[in-house]
């Protein structure tokens, strides 16, 4: 009797167990993925994106993204050997996002960021004088609710 007992009551601690373990996993709140753009800021100083003649970024307000940029040196860049900037400007009065303002040295970095959370048009610029077409080195960014 008393081994019957026991089992029943191991029995009883493993499902108890394991539904605890299934209640904890069920009240998880979902972790959303990052929404990975990839940009090549090009010696021709130029923002590029495959696929695309003009390069738009849109994502959705307040998601989180992966910024995976591939810079490539132009003609000039800053003595700390940063070859390209990326800051991200609201386009109604130029004012900086926070956490957007991005120095770019040579090769493949990626940056955790999170999109502004008030949907509008922003613009990406270039902040490093990379050659005589560095005015031209912009992307359109839209932000939607």
């Amino acid at each position: 009797m008393q081994k019957l007992l026991s089992i029943s009551l191991f029995q009883r601690l493993a499902i108890g167990g394991t539904l605890g373990v299934v209640l904890l996993l069920a009240a998880k709140p979902a972790v959303s993925q990052a929404h990975v753009i990839e940009v090549l800021a090009d010696k021709d100083s130029m923002f590029k994106i495959s696929g695309q003649k003009k390069p738009e970024i849109t994502v959705k307000a307040g998601e989180p993204v992966l910024l995976r940029i591939t810079a490539r040196k132009g003609k000039t860049w800053n003595r700390d050997g940063t070859v390209h900037g990326f800051t991200l400007l609201r386009a109604k009065d130029h004012g900086k996002i926070p956490g957007w303002n991005l120095e770019l040295k040579q090769g493949m970095q990626e940056f955790n960021l999170t999109a502004p959370g008030e949907p509008g048009d922003y613009e990406v610029l270039c902040t490093v004088i990379c050659s005589d077409n560095h005015e031209g080195m912009r992307i359109k960014f839209t932000v939607t609710p």
